[in-house]
């Protein structure tokens, strides 16, 4: 099974300094058929005007991560940590027993990013957050995973997430293809953050989301120049 969720379809809200589009059924967006995917929860394809943010707030049992499209994102949080992630990076927070956060765009443009979402395994965990520079190059014509609790990602680099799942990245010259394994039981969701793919025959623009289930494998080839952010989960 592929579906094809146009970035037009996706819910819609925006606050002036805040246009958020969700992939996911999220704040005052409602679809009953659009409440997660396996394991995956929120997808928010966000952008963050200059000097702008997330005020202090709240977070438990979530493992929450930022995939930045375009500008930056500062992080500050009550377990003492602050940092800076650019375009192409990535930061993690397993929210766990309970963290206060705020995110803001300090830069001087907008800010745009995908924001993630996942269920974890275990509740009640020690709170953590971390981020991680990935230059693009590591990913070419390949998946490099950026963020994992699977167990055969041990030891590879990827920032660490409470859930057998994984979020990863790759990105494709204009006429490549890469063929993806998708294990029993597992369910995968992919947007383009930039250009255009199909997807085992499938089209799919920038911003899109392609959810991916009972498929094997899976053929994705770059119709232009393409960046692509995936989840892999438990689809149930």
């Amino acid at each position: 099974m592929i579906e094809i969720r146009p970035f037009d379809s996706l819910g819609k809200a925006n606050f002036g300094w805040l246009n958020a589009n969700h992939h996911f059924s999220f704040g005052h967006y409602m679809d009953p058929k659009r409440m997660a995917w396996g394991r995956l929860r929120v997808w928010n394809d966000d952008e963050i005007a200059p000097g702008k943010g997330f005020d202090p707030h709240p977070h438990r049992d979530m493992e929450i991560i930022t995939y930045v499209r375009e500008g930056a994102i500062t992080h500050r949080d009550n377990m003492g940590n602050e940092g800076r992630t650019g375009a192409g990076d990535v930061q993690i927070m397993s929210a766990g027993s309970g963290v206060v956060h705020a995110e803001y765009n300090l830069e001087p443009t907008t800010t745009r990013i995908f924001q993630i979402w996942i269920m974890p395994d275990r509740q009640g965990v020690k709170p953590a957050w971390g981020a991680k520079a990935f230059p693009k190059e590591k990913r070419e014509a390949g998946f490099e995973v950026l963020a994992s609790g699977r167990p055969q990602d041990g030891g590879n680099g990827a920032l660490p997430i409470n859930v057998d799942g994984a979020v990863m990245a790759a990105t494709l010259a204009k006429g490549q293809t890469l063929v993806q394994p998708l294990a029993a039981g597992r369910a995968a969701y992919i947007v383009p953050a930039k250009g255009v793919v199909t997807v085992n025959g499938h089209a799919a623009a920038a911003r899109d989301g392609i959810a991916i289930r009972d498929e094997a494998e899976f053929a994705i080839t770059a119709s232009e120049d393409a960046e692509l952010v995936m989840v892999e989960v438990a689809a149930d």
